[in-house]
């Protein structure tokens, strides 16, 4: 199934995506592919939010774009690595039986099926930018990451409960 018919999928049924994600087998290039895809999103994301303080402070827009470029595109994804680890660990402490693929798959598919939020939010930070408006699409996104998230990685951790 392509990408964005999972993206909304997963909106619907996360745990059913993770599960199909998961059935295709351990592929890393795919998990590599889905962190970088969302990772593309994250800075693109940056970009109103990017111009907006360009144009306030007279800043030049090109090193902002640079520095964004390479905070998503080689520190983020080794971070994110990190902590997928970490909550392979945790989990296996708590008693999951899954692979650290699977939580690397959960970690990395919460964070590109919560890309249409974040870019709404990017949108809202370029155009209205700072309040009520921001908070709330802001909110939203770390709601949907960290449910998408968590019911991937107990799907990926311990199957069907």
């Amino acid at each position: 199934m392509p990408a964005a018919r999972d993206i909304v999928a997963t909106y619907r049924g996360p745990g059913a995506v993770m599960r199909r994600l998961l059935a295709m087998g351990q592929r890393e290039d795919r998990a590599l592919v889905i962190l970088m895809a969302g990772c593309v999103v994250m800075y693109i994301a940056q970009w109103p939010r990017l111009a907006r303080q360009a144009y306030m402070t007279g800043e030049e827009l090109n090193p902002l774009l640079g520095g964004a470029l390479l905070a998503w595109a080689f520190i983020a994804p080794l971070i994110f690595y990190g902590i997928a680890l970490i909550s392979h660990w945790i989990a296996r402490l708590a008693g999951g039986k899954g692979t650290s693929f699977g939580a690397r798959m959960a970690l990395f598919w919460a964070l590109l099926a919560a890309s249409p939020l974040v870019l709404l939010h990017g949108l809202v930070a370029g155009f209205i930018g700072p309040g009520p408006g921001l908070t709330v699409v802001g909110a939203a996104w770390l709601v949907a990451f960290a449910l998408f998230w968590a019911l991937g990685l107990r799907e990926a951790e311990w199957g069907r409960i």
